[in-house]
């Protein structure tokens, strides 16, 4: 199934514990719990472009399935990773946690565990 569109976050689970617990300040995690923002993903074949539209800020991971690329979290950090599908869901593991985003009824599901705190975030397909 392909990931292509934009999505509007609808609900989230966790969110405060999971970004205390991954070392996002107060300040940040204020401004982000009441943020509608926007997930663009472009998808041709195995190559990718993610995009994160924030007020006044675009977070953009380009990566292709199974070879290293050069990332960024939400803090801000820049990493290498394999971005790799297992099964329908893309799998990522960040520096100081594990990422899957899956498609599941027509909707984009993010996962992202560390030290036993679950986030998740479900997005409902705009265009």
């Amino acid at each position: 199934m392909s990931f292509t569109g934009k999505y509007e976050v609808e609900s989230q689970e966790n969110f405060e514990a999971f970004m205390k617990l991954i070392g996002i300040p107060d300040d940040k995690i204020e401004k982000g719990r009441d943020f509608n923002y926007t997930t663009e993903v472009v998808q041709s074949g195995n190559d990718f472009t993610w995009s994160q539209l924030y007020p006044g800020f675009t977070l953009t991971n380009k990566f292709t399935v199974n070879q290293e690329a050069d990332m960024e979290t939400m803090g801000g950090k820049k990493f290498k990773a394999t971005v790799r599908m297992e099964g329908s869901k893309l799998v990522v593991d960040f520096p100081n946690y594990n990422h899957t985003s899956e498609i599941v009824g027509g909707k984009l599901v993010e996962t992202s565990v560390s030290g036993g705190v679950s986030f998740k975030r479900i997005s409902k397909k705009v265009a």
